[in-house]
């Protein structure tokens, strides 16, 4: 669930991020819009309209097949929710990103003969999406522990599996426990993966000495 989402989050949220510094104005007013509209609606009602209330007000055919004929519905109202929501926030960190790339090197691709287009695929993207892969992999991070929600709309992920079998057994700090070891356990092995990530991503000689740029 977490993996889904994060392809959505990032995917869309970079589109939007890049959107918001283009020079476009209609562009940049749509990617405002989208930010602001997820950032600010918590994830837990978004998770109730996704699997809720959008079945209803789609033409009825649409909502049957949603609430009736989709495999797993509760599982893709989940990943749908979650990937909007974080592609909100991964579009924030694209949009610094790219801001904090000297404008000189953006005039120095201008001058050079570079369209707009050109500018951000050879210049402004490579550099700062290398900028915020700390961000990001911590974005990462979130996803999976965010997807504790989707118990609420029936997704059996390891908390719902904890409750579970809590009530079953009566056994609820071994059960809970292992659910925190398990979310431990799969945090760290991320962290470890995107720690070696950023690693390769730092650009030398990027941040001076003194922490500024």
């Amino acid at each position: 669930m977490a993996l889904a989402a994060w392809l959505i989050a990032l995917s869309l949220g970079s589109l939007i991020g890049i959107a918001r510094t283009t020079p476009s104005r209609l562009l940049r007013g749509v990617g405002t819009a989208y930010v602001d509209l997820f950032r600010n609606v918590p994830v837990l009602v978004q998770m109730f309209l996704w699997f809720f209330v959008l079945p209803e007000i789609v033409p009825a055919e649409m909502g049957r097949w949603l609430k009736r004929d989709l495999p797993f519905p509760e599982f893709w109202s989940a990943v749908l929710c979650l990937g909007l929501y974080a592609a909100s926030r991964v579009a924030e960190q694209v949009r610094s990103g790219i801001q904090s790339v000297p404008v000189g090197l953006g005039n120095a691709a201008r001058a050079s003969g570079l369209s707009t287009w050109q500018g951000y695929r050879y210049i402004l993207l490579p550099i700062g999406f290398r900028i915020i892969v700390p961000p990001l992999t911590s974005e990462l991070l979130g996803i999976f522990k965010n997807t504790s929600i989707a118990l609420t709309i029936g997704v059996l992920e390891i908390t719902a599996a904890s409750r579970q079998i809590e009530s079953y057994t009566f056994q609820g700090y071994e059960a809970f426990a292992a659910a925190t070891a398990l979310y431990l356990a799969i945090s760290l092995v991320l962290l470890f993966l995107t720690r070696k990530l950023e690693a390769r991503a730092r650009i030398p000689g990027w941040i001076s000495r003194d922490g500024g740029a």
